[in-house]
């Protein structure tokens, strides 16, 4: 984390850690095997139990997200994963 230019919202569990990044920040980007983008995710109402993941990380300021360009590279450089477009950008 220390790498990273801002880090947002950051929940873990005993084995996964889930970064908070904005819509559609898979656009273009091939992430790494080790990490899985998923879209659509919901908080719970539910009070906090051992199955549900715990806040690890709160931002200072009031931006939830991570920039996901250099999450992306952190995660590509720790598994030594090339990074790789998936889609030609277009300016």
């Amino acid at each position: 984390m220390p790498r990273l230019p801002r880090v947002g919202c950051v929940y873990a569990d005993e084995t996964h850690w889930w970064w908070i990044v904005p819509a559609d920040s898979d656009y273009a980007l091939r992430w790494p095997d080790a990490a899985h983008y998923a879209t659509g995710a919901v908080l719970p109402d539910a009070p906090h139990t051992d199955r549900l993941p715990t806040l690890i990380h709160r931002p200072s300021g009031t931006v939830p997200y991570t920039p996901p360009i250099p999450l992306y590279l952190a995660l590509c450089r720790v598994t030594g994963t090339t990074p790789t477009w998936s889609r030609p950008v277009s300016a």
